[in-house]
């Protein structure tokens, strides 16, 4: 009898994954024990983007960046973790975990939602986290993204770059430029992900996705193999080591888009990130290779609004001919200064777009000075805009502007 959830269809390619079973499994000292699949709803339904099961500890949901602990989640024993791993994993995938003490995997709902599930071992017995992910790909322009990712994702060749600390949205963010170049060009997209998250259907775009462990037994061999997959667009995820980043480059060098992640939390410090994957000899012609490569860099950051949402705000560095220059120099003062003026292009610091958000009304000044990389320079923006520290606009003199020496 064929499962359902793990049917096959050309526009979605979902991981061979078993489905969870929609009935609760058993009674728990009198208590009758959630499944994952009621978990995942409850989770949903009050916008949570991660789950935290561990033994020894009750449920939690991160809501908003915070991790919250609800009133009706009882402690998880071993019993219980044992039956979410049976309700979640297929047998091999249990034995996988049971020698490595750790698995990355996905599940998937079919007209609700998809789970990013990672499974380890602690001291106090299994735990595993689900990230939860929309079955709806958003769009460029429902997330308020800035435009200029529109122009960046339809350049025919180079290095794109999209930076952030860990929960920062980054999957989101490319999940969108995909599917703007999908809607909007013919192109061959191949991706390689541990796992696969946003789910992209063919369109106008050809899309392959590969999720390592499934779809491919090692990420870099599924590496060495793109190049002979007739790709156009090539999305590799973190950019790990220095495999990873000379097959990038080689790539975007040989005619191909390439998108990758990094951890860091601005756009110029991405650059030295990828060098000091190398030795120190190797560094000058690895950043020739990088700055002739290079499209963009955009660094991303959630910050939580008044309306109990989260907005993104960017780092935004364009490789125009100027800014290959300053990079190629290593003269990171002029790049920063022109990314902060150079508007035209598309470019900005993360502080101009912090300021914009407490501006317009969407987040508060005690959030934006939490998030900034430099409060000192957010707060000068503040002062000379004539907002105080408590929120309040300073008045001045008729027909003096709030930049005028003279107040």
């Amino acid at each position: 009898m064929t499962n359902p959830v793990l049917s096959q269809s050309a526009d979605y390619p979902i991981p061979q994954m078993p489905p969870p079973p929609s009935k609760v499994q058993e009674l728990h000292q009198g208590q009758a024990v959630p499944t994952i699949k009621q978990m995942v709803k409850d989770a949903f339904t009050m916008k949570a983007s991660d789950i935290h099961i561990r033994v020894g500890q009750p449920t939690r949901f991160r809501i908003q960046g915070e991790m919250v602990r609800l009133k009706d989640q009882v402690k998880v024993t071993s019993e219980m973790f044992e039956h979410f791993l049976t309700e979640i994993l297929a047998p091999r995938q249990r034995k996988q975990f049971d020698e490595d003490k750790e698995l990355d995997t996905a599940i998937f709902y079919p007209g609700f939602v998809r789970c990013r599930v990672n499974c380890f071992d602690s001291l106090t017995g299994g735990a595993m986290v689900l990230r939860l992910i929309s079955l709806k790909i958003p769009t460029i322009d429902e997330l308020n993204l800035p435009p200029v990712l529109k122009r960046v994702i339809s350049q025919p060749q180079g290095l794109i770059l999209i930076t952030g600390p860990t929960g920062s949205g980054k999957s989101t963010t490319l999940a969108a430029m995909i599917n703007h170049l999908n809607e909007n060009a013919k192109r061959h997209v191949v991706t390689i992900e541990d796992p696969i998250e946003f789910v992209h259907p063919s369109k106008k775009c050809l899309v392959s996705q590969r999720e390592v462990g499934i779809h491919t037994l090692e990420f870099h061999r599924a590496l060495r193999a793109v190049l002979r997959e007739d790709p156009d667009v090539i999305l590799i995820g973190e950019m790990r080591d220095r495999v990873t980043v000379n097959t990038a480059l080689q790539a975007a060098q040989t005619g191909h888009l390439v998108l990758g992640t990094l951890h860091t939390r601005n756009a110029i410090n991405s650059i030295n990130r990828l060098l000091n994957l190398f030795d120190v000899d190797e560094q000058p012609a690895m950043r020739i290779q990088i700055c002739d490569s290079l499209v963009a860099v955009i660094a991303q950051l959630l910050v939580p609004t008044v309306d109990n949402s989260r907005t993104a705000v960017h780092d935004i560095l364009i490789n125009t001919p100027a800014m290959s220059d300053f990079l190629l120099k290593d003269d990171a003062e002029s790049a920063q200064q022109l990314m902060e003026s150079d508007s035209y292009e598309g470019m900005q610091l993360i502080n101009q777009a912090i300021f914009e958000q407490v501006v317009a009304g969407r987040i508060t000044m005690e959030e934006a000075e939490r998030v900034s990389p430099e409060p000192a320079d957010l707060d000068r923006r503040f002062r000379m805009a004539g907002i105080e520290a408590d929120g309040s606009v300073r008045q001045f003199k008729p027909g003096k502007s709030p930049f005028s020496s003279d107040k």
